[in-house]
């Protein structure tokens, strides 16, 4: 039987990091308590530090444009999960899974890891990785630790995750590092397109789900973007009727088009008291291409850092030369965007439905 000092000690901890993360909150028209991100290398802030992977971005010139320096995100400064919690109102930024334990959890936690897909073996050929299946397991165990602090009051933990936002973008990996890999997987021989995205979209349906059991009610889900348009696959595409490699946006389409319908039946009643955003990563990767100079870019087919065609061939080294001028540029390296491009979708999708629907991020907070 505990003692009553105990009870007091926990308590008087639960109110000072309740007080703490409403703290972390400006007084805007939508606060959110927490923040919980699941995904890949582009939301990725080191949970890939540690592993035996070459899908890592601890080393400069990763982060020479990021207050915090070189921590592991796959870009020069700030990810698209940065500047929404910037929007959200926090302070600080959503720390990764692999540095956080204790009531820090309650502010919400990033669980993507660079190379992670929806399927286990996906991202494979590179090492070491979370994949979304362990992500959604790592956020069950968060929130058994979260209990604690709620005095294993499940209702108030309920009460308290139903505010959160939560993110999940996966999918990109399942086709780059998967789908069309053939010399390392077999899933093209497989699957066609369309059985691909349709395994995909029920093996995402069950992660979702169980993400939803554990208490997720607001969710942000994105569509894979044009990967057929990254520095990756310009460099090793000759094609000749376009810039980009359709083949590959048109396979992935089949899969966006069926997390869209996902979203929809989530809203309808499949999960009742949930509501899903869909987020058009294709549609704004698209926009930002083709009227780049609008936006200030100058150079919308080549890594700022890389090596080869396109600077797409082989991505950033440790030390390497880097372009002057990060902000002219859309994409940091082979496969990810520049800060300035973070940024940019952060803004046009938290308070506008040109790139969500149902509604914008910002409306989804304020439910």
């Amino acid at each position: 039987m505990r003692s009553f000092s105990a009870d007091l000690v926990l308590s008087v901890t639960l109110l000072l990091v309740l007080l703490a993360t409403r703290a972390c909150a400006q007084p805007q028209q939508g606060q959110v308590p927490c923040f919980f991100i699941f995904g890949d290398s582009l939301v990725d802030n080191g949970n890939n530090n540690r592993l035996v992977t070459l899908s890592r971005a601890n080393y400069r010139p990763y982060g020479i444009d990021f207050p915090q320096g070189v921590t592991g995100r796959f870009t020069n400064g700030r990810t698209y999960v940065d500047a929404l919690a910037q929007l959200f109102g926090f302070r600080n930024y959503i720390p990764p899974y692999a540095r956080t334990r204790g009531p820090a959890l309650l502010r919400g936690v990033n669980y993507a890891s660079g190379a992670a897909g929806i399927r286990d073996e996906t991202g494979n050929n590179l090492g070491g990785h979370t994949s979304m299946n362990q992500q959604v397991a790592n956020f069950g165990m968060t929130v058994e630790q979260m209990r604690r602090y709620f005095r294993g009051d499940n209702n108030a933990l309920t009460s308290y995750l139903s505010k959160c936002i939560f993110y999940s973008g996966m999918g990109s990996n399942d086709y780059l590092n998967n789908y069309f890999m053939s010399d390392f997987y077999s899933t093209s021989r497989d699957f066609t397109s369309n059985a691909f995205a349709a395994v995909l979209l029920q093996d995402y349906t069950r992660q979702l789900t169980q993400l939803y059991a554990l208490g997720a009610r607001k969710v942000i889900v994105t569509a894979i973007g044009q990967i057929g348009c990254i520095p990756y696959q310009l460099a090793r595409y000759n094609g000749t009727n376009s810039r980009c490699n359709e083949k590959i946006n048109n396979v992935i389409s089949l899969f966006n088009s069926g997390l869209l319908k996902l979203v929809q039946n989530f809203n309808n009643g499949q999960l009742p008291g949930a509501k899903f955003v869909y987020l058009d990563s294709y549609k704004s990767s698209n926009d930002l291409s083709l009227n780049g100079t609008s936006f200030g870019f100058e150079v919308i087919d080549k890594g700022c850092c890389g090596v080869g065609r396109n600077n797409g061939q082989i991505t950033c080294l440790p030390l390497q030369q880097i372009c002057q001028d990060r902000s002219k540029y859309l994409y940091w390296d082979a496969f990810h965007p520049t800060e300035v491009a973070n940024i940019l979708l952060a803004k046009e999708t938290y308070n506008s439905q040109t790139y969500t629907y149902p509604m914008s991020i910002q409306q989804l907070t304020m439910l």
